[in-house]
């Protein structure tokens, strides 16, 4: 069996049209204000070049992070002072307010991990306290609230990033909730590269196809890989989504027409539906015997992954893979760097997420727990 990490795209997603799709979408894709960049980053550049933050202003980011959006606020001219983030995905309220008095901060960037939300209350005090501008990340978090709110709509300004919930070849989204900067309005952005849309809609499908028929579409797969290597050597542009790297070169991609179209066609609440009974079903069949950094369900909460904490994150992400079930290791990199805290370098080091995504099916989710099981992984030392 073929359980895969993100959700494949299938010929409904692509022919399917909504009747009334703009006032059905959900937040952020109903926002008034909203721009698409090929990936995140790209609207994490701009936005922050948009601000126009003066020497000495500095943005506050949690010291758990991918790295792009560092790389993206430092490359738009920003001062980053990191905060600390806890082994249950929140942020440390108490260390944010003593690293405020001694860098006032112009922006706070809050990251929300995994569908579940940041205590948004108390972050808005802060912000309030100190005259903070607050950018929420929800590029693990679309589809989640806080609440009655969706997140992103907290913030001044809020980021998504459409393809890790969505099966979309690539996307990222800036929505403006507050004050609309000029510098935004006039932004110009290039067509991204048909090649790449068309290469990455192929992988999305035959993800789905493998997902269902394992051995055809492993073969179609690696045909198609055979296929994108000869077209990279013979000069084709490659532009890929996935990948942790900055490369300014493509800050200035827009999102691809392919995605818009899919999006329109999407089932968002049977995505919501799907994704929290999965969880469920996993959490059930696993019955206590993982050690998880959240394993409350709240309402508004739609899960990315399922996360567990293993004492070796590599080896058995590696034992899960040989058995067909692609476990995702986020950050592992920057562990020991002098601005992580240990929370922030535990969690690099023992969390692993499990496929749960709109796609996975009963059978797969008792699939993957009897395989945790059998595999009986340590959990991460306390």
């Amino acid at each position: 069996m073929y359980v895969s990490a993100w959700p494949g795209l299938t010929p409904r997603d692509i022919l399917s049209r909504r009747r009334g799709a703009l006032t059905a979408a959900p937040y952020p894709l109903n926002a008034p204000n909203r721009s698409s960049f090929f990936v995140a980053r790209g609207g994490i550049y701009h936005l922050i070049q948009a601000l126009e933050l003066q020497p000495g202003e500095v943005v506050l980011a949690p010291d758990y992070h991918s790295g792009t959006e560092v790389a993206a606020i430092r490359a738009a001219g920003a001062t980053i002072a990191f905060y600390p983030v806890r082994r249950n995905l929140e942020l440390d309220l108490e260390a944010l307010h003593r690293l405020a008095r001694q860098f006032p901060p112009r922006v706070l960037y809050v990251i929300h991990y995994l569908g579940w939300p940041q205590p948004m209350a108390e972050i808005e005090a802060f912000c309030a306290q100190y005259g903070s501008i607050l950018i929420e990340d929800c590029a693990l978090a679309m589809l989640s609230a806080a609440g009655s709110r969706p997140l992103g709509a907290f913030g001044d300004y809020s980021i998504f990033c459409l393809y890790k919930s969505l099966p979309v070849p690539n996307g990222g989204m800036l929505v403006q909730n507050r004050q609309a900067l000029p510098k935004l309005a006039g932004l110009k952005l290039e067509p991204c590269p048909r090649a790449a849309t068309a290469g990455r809609s192929v992988e999305l499908a035959l993800e789905a196809l493998r997902s269902r028929f394992d051995a055809t579409g492993k073969l179609f797969f690696q045909l198609k890989q055979a296929i994108g290597r000869r077209m990279r050597s013979s000069g084709v542009k490659h532009v890929p989504v996935g990948d942790i790297g900055w490369n300014p070169a493509n800050v200035n991609l827009a999102m691809s027409p392919v995605s818009d179209r899919v999006m329109e066609g999407l089932d968002y609440e049977e995505i919501r539906r799907r994704r929290r009974n999965n969880f469920n079903l996993l959490k059930q069949r696993l019955d206590g015997r993982v050690t998880m950094p959240r394993d409350e369900l709240t309402d508004g909460v739609c899960p990315l992954f399922f996360p567990i904490l293993v004492r070796d994150k590599s080896e058995t992400a590696q034992a899960l893979r040989q058995r067909g079930i692609e476990a995702v290791e986020f950050w592992n990199h920057a562990a020991n760097r002098p601005a992580i805290g240990p929370d922030a370098s535990y969690l690099r080091t023992h969390l692993l997420e499990l496929p749960i995504h709109q796609g996975v099916t009963n059978t797969q989710v008792e699939y993957i727990a009897a395989e945790v099981l059998r595999l009986k992984p340590e959990s991460a030392p306390c």
